[in-house]
């Protein structure tokens, strides 16, 4: 009696483990921010995208592939030419994600590494577009617009994917060796040439004012010789009174000037 109810215990229980089994296998989960796509066996991929949360299936028969629909960052870096023949590095950082209602297409005709197939070639084909439309000074001077013009070509072509871009930026912009060395080589004689110019201003500068002060000298010289000529040695004899006045008031400010009468060889005690 009791083997029997061992027996039927084990039964039920090995009953419940396949039940259990069956039923763990016919469910499964979508995370948030993920979507899931359904291949079947007998009717290949099915056009429904399930979303979140918790979903029943035919065991054995289909299986989930899940996609995440969130934006995720991608780096792409390009090795390009610009309109004047100069190597460019770039790298564009993309925010994308797929369209859901598109993932079945996606699976089908891409697979589940879309963005590995799809983003380098594409971001590749855009870049070496655009930047073959600016010389490489333009590219430096009009990097604005260089970004908006990647941004609007690439997004319209991630579109035929079934990919959506969030954000396009151009994180990284250089320039080739040869390219390199002839802007540092424009810079060096940009400020020679201004070294340079600043010195032939200035030695215009000195040249005018040597004009200016010999053309003064000349108009004094000219003013001298009308007085000389009008006051005759009266003129001469004025200015050396003002000058012994001049000579005589500086005298008499020092401390160290001892005062003789004249006709006289003895100091006179003056007092303190």
């Amino acid at each position: 009696m009791a083997a029997k109810i061992f027996e039927s215990i084990g039964k039920f229980g090995l009953a419940l483990a396949v039940a259990g089994g069956v039923v763990n296998s016919a469910l499964y989960n979508v995370d948030a921010g993920h979507r899931a796509v359904i291949f079947d066996r007998f009717r290949g991929v099915q056009d429904i995208v399930v979303g979140e949360g918790t979903h029943f299936l035919i065991p054995w028969v289909q299986k989930p592939i899940i996609f995440d629909c969130r934006s995720r960052p991608r780096n792409v870096p390009v090795i390009t030419g610009s309109k004047d023949l100069q190597n460019v590095n770039i790298t564009l950082r993309i925010l994308f994600r797929p369209v859901a209602s598109q993932l079945p297409r996606i699976y089908t005709s891409i697979g589940e590494d879309y963005d590995e197939r799809v983003l380098p070639s594409i971001t590749t084909e855009i870049l070496k577009s655009v930047v073959a439309r600016f010389d490489a000074g333009e590219l430096i001077t009009q990097r604005e617009l260089v970004s908006r013009q990647v941004s609007d070509d690439l997004t319209e072509r991630a579109a035929t994917f079934g990919l959506i871009l969030d954000d396009v930026s151009l994180t990284h912009l250089t320039f080739g060796k040869e390219f390199t060395e002839a802007v540092e080589a424009k810079q060096v004689a940009q400020q020679e040439a201004e070294r340079a110019r600043f010195v032939v201003e200035k030695a215009e500068q000195q040249k005018k004012a040597a004009i200016i002060s010999a053309e003064g000298d000349s108009k004094a010289a000219e003013l001298i010789a009308n007085s000389l000529a009008t006051a005759g040695d009266g003129l001469i004899e004025l200015r050396k009174l003002e000058a012994a006045e001049d000579i005589a008031y500086q005298l008499s400010r020092s401390r160290n000037i001892t005062y003789l009468p004249s006709g006289q060889s003895v100091l006179l005690q003056l007092p303190q």
